[in-house]
């Protein structure tokens, strides 16, 4: 019976032992649970985070387009030899200022001088037989005169006579030509320009299709821009073009000033004009440049960029709103337009008159307090549109 009574002893020692470690362990646990909400009271409301605001305003934007075009010169000469035949000298090279009229290449005329000369001796000969003619045709009326020869062989003086005539005519329209055609064995500047690219060498047979050089005169270009069709049918003359850099940066201003009446059946486009100053020899011929056409204007509301943020393909910005006494930022899901310097055209998720933070965006959250001040440039100023 005492080893029985015994263990029923231990038993109860350990449930008492169990029973004071719970007891201790609530009183920690609400111990601690009481320091927590005593160092949450303390922190308090998280602090308001300063940033910059702007004032979202109207502005005037542009509907435009950006195509792609090609610069060419009003005053360009693509020069082609007239004639076959090996070039002897060149005399001039490329960046070579020339003036109308001078030589800039001879292609060997030794042969075209031989036919022009055999083509002289033959106008002589003519001119001799036409003298033997006359000659004959006065004898021939005197002795008509006379009544000593019929008039048969008076008309057949004259005929001889005027055959000479025209053959003598003949020959010298051939010798004009001969003498045209050697002109041509020396390539001539039709204008005054700069001298291109000049891809032939002395020794070089060359043809009526053979690309000699070009003569570039500086000054005005065109700018040729393929608009698609579907844009086509807005085109009208005057219309604004503005010419951009590498960078955007505008570096000539014009209007449309041709539209071509026909459709381009393999791009299905149609080519427009613009007249390009070019007053500093900035742009040159054959030149690809971003050629931008505005359509018009509309009313709208712009975004600095700096202030939108892309998140899975959607754009937001966050707004300074007041929450009761407090300022809060929310932030706002954006259907956002075409760049427009340096801002977006907003189409829907912001109005005239919202305050919209540009700076200090980086640690907000939506509807976390804020102190705003506002930004040094206005939204006008930022986006660098025109007042309305």
């Amino acid at each position: 019976m005492r080893p029985a009574y015994r263990k029923r002893r231990a038993t109860l020692a350990d449930v008492r032992a169990l029973s004071v470690a719970a007891v201790l362990l609530m009183v920690v646990s609400a111990s601690c649970a009481g320091c927590a909400k005593k160092d949450a009271s303390a922190e308090g409301p998280p602090p308001a985070v300063a940033v910059k605001t702007i004032v979202a305003e109207n502005a005037t934007i542009p509907d435009e387009s950006e195509y792609l075009a090609t610069l060419k010169s009003r005053n360009s000469a693509t020069i082609n030899p007239q004639v076959e035949g090996s070039i002897t000298k060149i005399f001039v090279k490329s960046g070579d200022r020339v003036a109308a009229g001078k030589s800039l290449m001879e292609i060997d005329p030794i042969k075209q001088q031989a036919t022009l000369q055999s083509q002289t001796a033959a106008r002589s000969a003519q001119e001799a037989t036409l003298s033997y003619a006359k000659v004959q045709l006065d004898r021939e009326k005197k002795l008509y005169d006379a009544g000593i020869v019929a008039k048969q062989e008076l008309d057949q003086a004259q005929t001889t006579y005027d055959a000479a005539e025209k053959q003598l005519e003949s020959l010298q329209a051939q010798e004009n030509e001969q003498q045209v055609e050697l002109h041509y064995y020396s390539v001539i500047a039709p204008s005054s320009g700069l001298i291109g690219d000049v891809p032939v060498r002395v020794g070089d047979r060359v043809t009526t299709t053979t690309m000699l050089t070009t003569v570039d005169e500086p000054g005005s270009l065109e700018a040729y821009i393929s608009v698609p069709v579907e844009n086509a049918k807005n085109l009208k003359i005057g219309l604004p073009v503005q010419l951009l850099d590498p960078t955007g940066a505008v570096t000539d201003e014009t209007r449309i000033d041709f539209i071509s009446p026909q459709t381009d059946s393999s791009t299905q486009s149609v080519l427009a004009k613009a007249t390009v100053s070019n007053p500093k020899d900035i742009l040159r011929t054959a030149q690809f440049a971003r050629a931008r056409i505005i359509w018009g204007t509309h009313q709208g509301t712009l975004i600095p960029v700096l202030a939108v943020s892309r998140i899975n393909g959607q754009y937001f910005a966050f707004v300074a709103e007041k929450s009761g006494a407090a300022t809060v930022a929310k932030q706002r899901l954006l259907h956002v337009g075409d760049l427009v310097g340096n801002s977006y055209a907003v189409l829907d998720g912001i109005k005239p008159g919202d305050h919209i933070i540009v700076e200090g965006t980086q640690i907000l959250g939506d509807g976390s307090p804020i102190v705003e001040s506002p930004a040094e440039t206005s939204a006008r100023a930022a986006a660098g549109a025109p007042q309305s």
